[in-house]
C-alpha cells in the first residue's frame, strides 16, 4: 500500500499524468463499421453553407458529458446533435447516485464554455469546499485526515467545489443546449464509418450523418462495444446504499463532507443544501446479494450499528423507501479511446469508482480537451485532408487526457483496496494475549500510513483542483459579482 502511495506521489511531484504509458494507436486506414441504435430525426446534412462544408458532431448520450460537449460545440460554431435514450431517467442517475460533485477545475471549464450557464449551475448548487472535508474513523468519529479544497481554488481564482442535484444540472444543460439539438428517445446502438462521414442508425432504422461521432453513453456504452467488442465491467466488490434525509446536524456550518472509514465498509455524508443530507454506505459483499428480510435499513443498522452517532442518526432518520442500492462497477483503462472518426468520452471511455467523486469532473474536463482539438481542424480542403485532420484531433484528445485520467482511475481503485485493509487497532480476540482484547493497541503501520496520507492528500487535491490550469477570474471579481446580485 505504501509503495502505491509513493508511486502516486512521484507522479504528482513530476507532473506526470499517468500510471501507465498509454499511447493511442495510429490507424493508417479508416475502418468501416456496421452497428445499430434507437429513435428518429431528419437525416440530412447541410453540405454547403457560404461555400464551405459544415463540420457536424454527433453525440451518443445526453448525460452530463454529452450535454457539456454539445454546449461547447455549439459555442465554437459546430453543428451538433445529441441522441439520448431517455432524458427522464437521467442515465445512471440522480436518485441512485445522488448529487454530483463539481470540483473547482470542472467549474472553471464550465465557465470557459458558457459563463452564464456556469452561473446558473453555481447558483443552484451547494458549496462544500469552503468547509472542512476529509476522512474520519467510523467508530470513534475522530478525524483521520483533512484536506483543504478552498485555499488552492481561491489562490488560483477558481470557483470553490460544490455539489448539485444531477437532475437540476441536466435541466440547466438541456435548456442551454436546446431541445432542437437534444433528441430524446434516441438510443445510439449502431454506426457506420466511411472515409468522409460517420452515420448513426436509430432503432427505427433512420440514419443521421456527421463528421464525428462521440460516444458519451456511459459505462454500458454501445459505441464502445461496437468499437472494441463486448467486455464485462469489473465489479469493485462493493455495493452502495444511498439515502437522502431531512436532517440538519449541528456541524453543518463547519463540515462539508466526511468519509467514515471501517474494515470492508465505509460511509460518506455530505450537505446537499436546503436542509438535506445525502449519505452513501459502501459495504463489501458479492454481487447480486439479496437484502435481509427486514429490508435495507435493518441491514444497514446491523452493519453500522456500532459506529459513531452521526452515522447511526443519518440511517435512522431515512425512511426505508428513500434507501436505494446499486453495485459499483468500473472498467480497466484502455490505451485508445476511439478509432477513425469515432471517439469515447467520460464513463464510456474511463468509468471510475465513485469514492473520490471524480466521474463527472473527468467527463467535463474531457469535453474541454476534445472540443479544443476539434476546433483546430480546418473546414476546407479535400475529404482525405479533413478526414486525416479529424482522426489526428481525436487521437490528440485521447493522448492529452489519458494520463491524467489514469492517475485518478488508479487512485479510486487504490482507495477501495485501502478500505479493505482499514484496521487501526490490533485484534487480540484469541491466543495467549486474548486477555488484552479490551486494550486499544494501534498498529504501528497505521500511524505511518496516516502520516503519509496527510502528506500526500493535500498535494493530490491541489493537483486535482488545478485541472487545465484555468484561472478565469480573480476572487475579488467573484466577490464583486456576488454583491451585485
Amino acid at each position: 500500500m505504501l509503495a502505491s502511495f509513493q508511486y502516486l506521489n512521484s507522479c504528482i511531484q513530476n507532473q506526470s499524468y499517468g500510471i501507465l504509458d498509454f499511447r493511442a494507436k495510429k490507424y493508417s486506414k479508416i475502418r468501416s463499421y456496421c452497428v445499430r441504435c434507437k429513435s428518429s430525426l431528419d437525416p440530412t446534412l447541410d453540405e454547403e453553407k457560404d461555400g464551405k462544408r459544415k463540420f457536424k458532431i454527433l453525440i451518443a448520450g445526453g448525460g452530463i458529458g454529452g450535454l457539456v460537449l454539445a454546449l461547447a460545440a455549439k459555442h465554437r460554431g459546430f453543428e451538433v446533435e445529441v441522441f439520448e435514450k431517455d432524458l427522464s431517467l437521467v442515465r445512471g442517475e440522480g436518485q441512485h447516485r445522488g448529487p454530483i460533485q463539481l470540483m473547482s477545475s470542472a467549474l472553471a471549464v464550465l465557465e470557459a464554455i458558457d459563463e452564464n450557464v456556469a452561473k446558473q449551475i453555481m447558483a443552484a448548487g451547494c458549496v462544500t469546499g469552503n468547509r472542512t472535508n476529509g476522512f474520519v474513523d467510523g467508530v470513534s468519529g475522530e478525524w483521520f485526515t483533512k484536506f483543504d479544497l478552498s485555499s488552492p481554488a481561491v489562490s488560483r481564482g477558481l470557483p470553490i467545489t460544490q455539489v448539485i442535484c444531477r437532475m437540476e444540472l441536466q435541466d440547466i444543460l438541456v435548456n442551454a443546449v436546446g431541445l432542437d439539438i437534444v433528441r430524446n428517445n434516441s438510443e445510439v446502438v449502431d454506426f457506420i464509418e466511411e472515409p468522409s462521414k460517420v452515420t448513426v442508425i436509430l432503432e427505427d432504422g433512420r440514419q443521421y450523418h456527421g463528421d464525428v461521432l462521440v460516444g458519451a453513453d456511459g459505462i454500458w456504452s454501445n459505441v464502445r462495444t461496437k468499437l472494441f467488442g463486448r467486455r464485462e465491467a469489473k465489479y469493485s466488490n462493493y455495493t452502495c446504499y444511498s439515502g437522502i434525509t431531512k436532517l440538519i446536524p449541528p456541524y453543518i456550518d463547519s463540515v462539508g463532507y466526511r468519509v467514515f472509514l471501517g474494515l470492508n465498509q465505509y460511509f460518506a455524508a455530505l450537505d446537499i443544501g436546503n436542509g438535506n443530507m445525502q449519505w452513501f454506505a459502501f459495504h463489501k459483499q458479492p454481487p447480486m446479494s439479496t437484502d435481509t428480510p427486514g429490508g435495507k435499513k435493518k441491514l444497514l443498522e446491523e452493519k453500522f450499528g456500532k459506529w459513531c452517532d452521526e452515522v447511526i442518526a443519518l440511517i435512522q432518520e431515512t425512511p426505508e423507501s428513500m434507501i436505494l442500492q446499486r453495485e459499483i462497477y468500473d472498467r480497466d483503462m484502455i490505451c485508445s479511446w476511439g478509432i477513425g472518426r469515432v471517439a469515447l468520452l467520460g464513463d464510456a471511455a474511463h468509468p471510475l469508482q465513485p469514492n473520490l467523486g471524480q466521474g463527472g469532473c473527468m467527463a467535463i474536463d474531457d469535453c474541454y480537451q476534445l472540443i479544443d482539438e476539434l476546433d483546430q481542424v480546418p473546414n476546407t480542403g479535400s475529404d482525405a485532408q479533413i478526414s486525416d485532420a479529424i482522426c489526428l484531433a481525436l487521437r490528440q484528445y485521447a493522448k492529452k487526457r489519458i494520463r491524467r485520467v489514469g492517475i485518478v482511475h488508479a487512485a479510486t481503485r487504490m482507495a477501495s483496496k485501502m478500505l479493505a485493509m482499514y484496521q487501526p487497532c490490533i485484534q487480540l480476540k484469541t491466543g495467549p494475549l486474548a486477555h488484552l482484547s479490551s486494550l486499544q493497541i494501534t498498529y504501528p503501520a497505521f500511524r505511518m500510513g496516516q502520516a503519509f496520507l496527510q502528506y500526500l492528500l493535500p498535494k493530490f487535491m491541489i493537483w486535482m483542483i488545478a485541472g487545465h490550469g484555468l484561472s478565469l477570474k480573480s476572487q475579488r471579481d467573484r466577490e464583486r459579482e456576488a454583491k451585485q446580485t
